[in-house]
């Protein structure tokens, strides 16, 4: 009988006493742990993005919220109150002194533009462009379906378009919620980290909520030109459903690189709509608006937004499109420009190590 003595315990048929295997166990575990983690965040994909939407219009309410504290001198939940009230002021207009001539126009673009389409492709397939015929509005009813229900399981049991405004919804009270109380959940997650990663972890957050902050401002201001423009331009000509064409270009600039093609594609087909030059027209004004905004607009805001370059940004859209439907599609843009800080942020700790190391291993080198 083996009798435990002082610190000594009898081994059990668990222990491990060899070190070496002791110590590529626990690395079997961590990298065992690492594979869960990864399996699980693939699992909660869609949840994830809907916290991750919410942290976007978070954002967006502080960014707004800075703007008015250079000229109010409030307390910052005032400010945070005044621009929620100017958002949902802003949405009460559009229903009541909008909301009539759009929702009409909202009700008829759909056969128009399933008509004209169908239209030019009876044009393409007569010219020997395509090989069969193209049933336009089946492909369109299809199309709609997706876009109002693809939201993902977080909400698919709402189903349909009520869904999408239940996933709206949630990313409105989850960015409430953020900006009321952001050092809250920034000491939370740093928390969870190792106490030598804490201080580069705060760093990381300012910078990502500077970058993000000022590329949704730009997008704003995108947003805002571009719709504006085209509801005027269109306007001066007698184009129909200006007023819906303008919503739509502002709104689809939020998506760059595939926005600016569906809001243009579908003005367009309105204007051949009504007569040939019409349609010439919107091209025009398409072109215009596109030029301007890229070449004035963009360059302006773009010097104090993240500089993301255009290919990554459409490749990540396409990605996330596919894995996430239309809520990857918006929230692709400021996932990279989140992406991009912290692979630069770690890149520059992985630079400020290897300056530290160099005089240690310099003091040791045999000299020549």
């Amino acid at each position: 009988m083996i009798q435990a003595t002082g610190d000594q315990h009898p081994s059990g048929p668990t222990d491990i006493r060899d070190g070496l295997i002791r110590q590529e166990a626990k690395r079997a575990a961590v990298w065992g742990g690492v594979a869960a983690l990864i399996g699980l965040a693939v699992y909660l994909a869609q949840p994830l993005m809907v916290i991750f939407g919410g942290i976007v219009f978070a954002a967006m309410i502080d960014g707004g919220q800075r703007l008015l504290g250079r000229i109010l001198p409030v307390p910052r939940g005032a400010r945070i109150a005044l621009v929620l009230v100017a958002a949902v002021l802003f949405l009460v207009w559009l229903a009541l002194f909008a909301g009539s001539q759009i929702a009409a126009e909202a009700v008829a673009m759909p056969s128009i533009v399933a008509a004209e389409a169908q239209r030019l492709s009876d044009l393409a397939r007569s010219h020997g462009l395509l090989a069969q015929r193209v049933d336009v509005p089946a492909l369109w009813e299809r199309i709609a379906e997706q876009l109002a229900g693809g939201v993902g399981p977080v909400t698919r049991a709402l189903g349909g378009l009520f869904g999408g405004f239940a996933t709206a919804f949630l990313i409105v009270i989850l960015g409430i919620y953020f900006v009321l109380e952001p050092d809250l959940y920034q000491g939370g997650v740093a928390w969870l980290l190792p106490a030598s990663t804490r201080d580069q972890w705060h760093g990381t957050a300012h910078k990502m909520g500077r970058a993000l902050r000022r590329l949704l401002f730009g997008r704003l201001i995108g947003m805002a030109s571009e719709g504006f423009a085209t509801w005027l331009l269109l306007t001066v000509w007698g184009v129909p459903m200006a007023a819906l064409l303008g919503l739509l270009t502002g709104s689809l600039a939020f998506l760059p690189n595939i926005g600016a093609p569906i809001s243009g594609g579908l003005m367009i087909l309105v204007g051949f709509s009504a007569g040939f030059h019409t349609g010439l027209y919107c091209i025009a004004v398409y072109a215009l608006v596109q030029i301007v905004d890229g070449n004035i607009v963009v360059p302006m805001v773009a010097k104090k937004t993240a500089n993301l370059a255009p290919a990554l940004v459409l490749g990540a859209q396409l990605i996330f499109g596919v894995l996430f439907g239309l809520l990857g599609l918006m929230l692709a843009d400021p996932l990279v420009a989140m992406l991009k800080i912290a692979l630069q942020r770690q890149a520059e700790r992985n630079e400020q190590g290897r300056e530290d190391d160099a005089p240690g291993l310099a003091e040791g080198s045999p000299a020549a």
